[in-house]
C-alpha cells in the first residue's frame, strides 16, 4: 500500500501512498481480531463520512489526555455555521456577480455585434475562467485542524461551487471546464502527528468521494498524494519560544483547543506557559485561555493582509473577562460580521456553551448577523443594540467588598453529626478544642436547595505538626486528603497538603467582624441572595459580599441588580434557559452603580435616616422574613443551638413527615413559582422592593429591562469618569 506493485496472492493491491501507510509494522492479531477485520472488510466503505475519523482520533486518545489537550470532535452543524459565512456565502456572492456580468455580455453580443476577447461569448468565457482561477488558488487554513473535519467540509464547499459554476455557464452556452479544485487548497497545522495524518487522509477521502459522486474518475496510482500543506507542529509557539508564523491563506477557520487559564500550567507545564505568555506579552493578556492565542494570530493575519476572513469556535468565555481583550483588539480595526454568542455543545457527555466568531476587514463586510438575525453592530462581547457594555469600568465605591469563597481541592468536609461529636471535649495533646479548626461549610447547593449541614476542616496556617495535634480532624485529612494532594500539579498543594488549597483569608477577615454577611451562588438559575453567619466558611462556588445591612441586601436583590448581572454574566451548562448564569465579583458587583448616597463603601449609619434607605431595608427585611417562614415553617422545624457556643443554630425537622415536606421547600422551587398564581405573594414582595430601589435612583418604577440597562450603563460610565478625575 505504501509502494506500487504490491500483491496479495494474485490480487494487485492499489498503491495508496499517504503517510498512514509509511509504517509497515505488523500488528499482533489473534483469531478474534482477524475475524473482526474480515467482517469490517466486507462492508462497503465507499461513502463513509470522513468526519468519522474525528471520532476515531478523539477516542484513540487517552481520556485524560484528550481533556488536557482540549481535543474534541466538532460536529458538522457547528462547522457549517463557520464555513457558510466565511467561505460559501462570500464566494457565492462573487460568483453571482460574475455570472451577472457573463449574462450581460451574452445578452449584449447579438444586439451590438461585439467581438473580441473583451466582449461577447469570448469575454464571457474569460470571466468564467478567471473565476475558476480564483477558486483554484483559494486557500483555507485550519491552524488547529485535528483530524481535518473543517478542511474536509471546506473542500466540499469549494468543489461544489466550482461544479455549480460549470453547470450554470454550460446552460448559458459556454464551455464547461473539468473540476480542478483539490486537496492542495487545504492548509492545516496540527501538533499531534496521528491527527495530522488523519487530516490528510480525511481531505483526500472527501476529494475522492466527491469525484466519484459526480461521475469523474477517482485518483489512482497512487490513490493519495502527499499533502504537505498540513503541517505537524505547534501552531502558536516556535521551538525557540517565539510567536509562530502561519501560512498565507484566504480564510482561516477552526476550533482551537479548549483549555482554561488555570488548567494551562498543570497540563502544558510552567516553562511552556511562561514562555508563551512572554512571547505574546502586550497582545494576549496574562490569565487568558489558550484559545485566545489563535484569535490573536488570526487577527494579525487579517491586519497584515495575509487573510481576508476568519471564523473560529471557542467556549463562550471568549466574550468575557480577560479573554474578551483579544476580541477588543479585533474590533479596533476589523468587524465581527457574524457571531453566535451562546450555543450548546456536548463534550464527553457534559454540556458546555460555545461562541462562534467570524471577522473580517470592514471593507469586506456588507451585513452583520448575530444569532442568525441582522443587526447594526456587533460588540466585542458578542451583543448588539444601543448600549455597548464593553467599556464598563469597576467603580471604586464597590471594590474590596465581594469575594469568592474558599477552595478545598480535596475532601476536607465532614457531616454535621461528625462535627457535633468532634466539638465535644477532645483531649487533644495541645489542650485545644477542635472548634479551633471546625467550621460550618456552605456551597451553592446549600443556598439553592436545602442546607446539607456539612462542616469543613480548616487548619489555617498551622504546620503539619501543629495540625496533627487536633487528633480527629487531622486523622480525617490524613486518610482522605493526603493521597489526593500527592497527585496535584501545584507544588504548594503537595507541600501543604493538610491545608485548604485557597483559604480566602481576605474574605474571612472581612466577614468575621460582621454579625452576618451576604452570600449568592456563583452558578444558579435564579439570582438569589441570602444571609450567612460567621464563622461559616463559604465554598468557592459562593460569592460573598461583606455587608450586614438590609439596604445593600435590598439593592442587590432588586430587579436593577438582577438585570445588570444577567446582562454581564456568562452562562455555563445547558438547558432550556441556555445554561446557568455565573455571578462574579469583578464583572457583576464591582461594576454595578448603586443609588447615590447608598453605595457599599459607606457605613450603614451614614444613611440610617435616609428615607430611601429605610424603605429599601424594610422591603428587604419583609422579603427575607416571609421567605424564611416558607422555607422553614415553625410547625415543621426546631432551631437547636450547636453543641458549643459561637456557631449558628441548627435547623432540624421535627419528624420524618416534616423532613419529607421540607425536601421540596427550596429557594429554587420557590422562585420557580414567580409569575404563577402560587408565587403571587413573592412577586408582590419583590415588586415592593423594586419600587423602593427605583425611588432611590429617582427613576420610574415601570422601566423596561433595556431602559434599566441603559440608565445603569450611563451611571457606571459617569461614576468611572468622576473617579478618574
Amino acid at each position: 500500500m505504501a509502494k506500487s506493485g504490491g500483491e496479495i496472492g494474485y490480487t494487485p493491491v492499489p498503491w495508496f501512498n499517504g503517510g498512514l501507510f509509511d509504517d509497515a509494522t505488523a500488528l499482533p492479531l489473534d483469531k478474534d481480531d482477524l475475524t473482526l477485520l474480515i467482517r469490517v472488510a466486507e462492508l462497503d466503505w465507499a461513502e463513509i463520512d470522513p468526519s468519522i475519523l474525528g471520532t476515531l482520533f478523539e477516542r484513540g486518545l487517552d481520556p485524560d489526555k484528550r481533556s488536557q489537550l482540549g481535543a474534541h470532535y466538532t460536529d458538522r452543524t457547528k462547522i457549517e455555521m463557520i464555513i457558510d459565512p466565511v467561505i460559501r456565502r462570500p464566494l457565492q456572492a462573487e460568483w453571482d456577480a460574475v455570472r451577472a456580468r457573463i449574462e450581460a455580455l451574452l445578452t449584449e453580443a447579438p444586439t451590438r455585434g461585439r467581438r473580441g476577447a473583451g466582449g461577447g461569448k469570448a469575454g464571457a468565457q474569460t470571466l468564467y475562467q478567471e473565476f475558476l482561477v480564483r477558486l483554484r488558488t483559494f486557500r483555507v487554513l485550519d491552524p488547529a485542524c485535528g483530524s481535518g473535519n473543517f478542511l474536509y467540509l471546506s473542500l466540499q464547499a469549494l468543489k461544489d461551487l466550482e461544479h455549480q459554476a460549470g453547470i450554470e455557464v454550460e446552460a448559458l452556452g459556454l464551455q464547461r471546464e473539468f473540476p480542478q479544485v483539490g486537496p492542495e487548497a487545504m492548509l492545516g497545522i496540527e501538533i499531534n502527528p496521528y491527527a495530522a495524518e488523519l487530516a490528510r487522509v480525511s481531505v483526500w477521502i472527501g476529494h475522492i468521494q466527491w469525484t466519484r459522486r459526480h461521475g469523474y474518475a477517482a485518483p489512482s496510482n497512487p490513490v493519495l498524494q502527499p499533502l504537505d500543506t498540513i503541517e505537524c507542529r505547534d501552531a502558536i509557539l516556535t521551538p525557540e519560544g517565539k510567536v509562530a508564523a502561519w501560512p498565507k491563506a484566504d480564510v482561516i477557520v477552526g476550533n482551537p483547543p479548549f483549555l482554561g487559564d488555570k488548567a494551562m500550567i498543570g497540563v502544558m507545564g510552567e516553562d511552556y506557559v511562561g514562555t508563551l505568555r512572554q512571547a505574546y506579552l502586550g497582545a494576549v493578556p496574562g490569565g487568558a485561555d489558550l484559545v485566545c492565542y489563535w484569535f490573536e494570530l488570526a487577527r494579525q493575519s487579517v491586519d497584515s493582509d495575509r487573510t481576508q476572513r476568519v471564523g473560529l469556535l471557542a467556549t463562550q468565555a471568549i466574550r468575557h473577562g480577560r479573554n474578551r481583550e483579544v476580541l477588543n483588539r479585533i474590533v479596533q480595526n476589523d468587524s465581527i460580521y457574524e457571531a453566535w454568542d451562546d450555543e450548546p455543545w456536548v463534550i464527553d457527555g457534559a454540556s458546555v456553551r460555545v461562541s462562534i466568531v467570524c471577522f473580517a476587514p470592514e471593507a469586506l463586510v456588507s451585513e452583520l448577523r448575530l444569532d442568525g438575525e441582522t443587526v447594526s453592530r456587533i460588540f466585542s462581547d458578542l451583543t448588539s443594540g444601543n448600549s455597548d457594555f464593553t467599556h464598563l469600568e469597576k467603580i471604586r465605591d464597590s471594590q474590596g467588598l465581594s469575594f469568592i469563597g474558599a477552595m478545598k481541592k480535596a475532601k476536607f468536609e465532614i457531616s454535621g453529626d461528625t462535627a457535633a461529636r468532634w466539638l465535644q471535649p477532645a483531649g487533644n495533646p495541645n489542650g485545644r478544642p477542635n472548634s479551633d479548626v471546625l467550621f460550618p461549610w456552605v456551597n451553592g447547593d446549600d443556598i439553592t436547595n436545602r442546607p446539607q449541614n456539612r462542616w469543613i476542616i480548616d487548619f489555617d496556617m498551622h504546620s503539619e505538626q501543629s495540625a496533627s495535634e487536633y487528633v480527629l480532624p487531622f486523622a480525617h485529612v490524613l486518610s482522605n486528603v493526603k493521597a489526593t494532594r500527592a497527585q496535584s500539579n501545584s507544588d504548594l498543594e503537595r507541600k501543604y497538603w493538610w491545608r485548604l488549597a485557597r483559604r480566602a483569608s481576605l474574605m474571612l477577615n472581612a466577614t468575621r467582624r460582621l454579625g452576618r454577611f451576604i452570600g449568592t451562588p456563583r452558578l444558579a438559575k435564579h439570582r438569589l441572595f441570602v444571609w450567612l453567619e460567621p464563622p461559616t466558611i463559604p465554598d468557592g462556588q459562593v460569592v460573598i459580599i461583606a455587608r450586614d445591612d438590609d439596604t445593600i441586601f435590598g439593592v442587590i436583590h432588586s430587579q436593577f441588580h438582577e438585570v445588570w448581572s444577567l446582562r454581564l454574566m456568562s452562562r455555563h451548562g445547558d438547558g432550556d434557559e441556555g445554561g446557568r448564569p455565573r455571578y462574579t465579583p469583578t464583572t457583576t458587583f464591582e461594576t454595578f452603580p448603586f443609588p447615590e448616597d447608598l453605595t457599599p463603601n459607606l457605613p450603614a449609619a451614614s444613611y440610617a435616616n435616609n428615607p430611601h434607605a429605610q424603605a429599601i431595608a424594610a422591603a428587604a427585611r419583609e422579603l427575607v422574613e416571609k421567605r424564611d417562614l416558607w422555607l422553614n415553617p415553625p410547625d415543621l422545624v426546631d432551631r437547636v443551638p450547636e453543641v458549643v457556643p459561637g456557631y449558628p443554630d441548627r435547623i432540624i425537622p421535627r419528624n420524618a413527615r416534616a423532613a419529607a415536606t421540607l425536601k421540596s421547600r427550596t429557594l429554587t422551587n420557590l422562585y420557580n413559582t414567580r409569575g404563577k398564581p402560587e408565587g403571587a405573594w413573592l412577586d408582590s414582595l419583590h415588586r415592593k422592593l423594586d419600587d423602593a430601589v427605583a425611588a432611590a435612583y429617582g427613576w420610574p418604577a415601570d422601566l423596561s429591562d433595556d431602559e434599566i440597562l441603559a440608565r445603569l450603563l450611563q451611571l457606571n460610565l459617569a461614576r468611572a469618569k468622576a473617579q478618574g478625575t
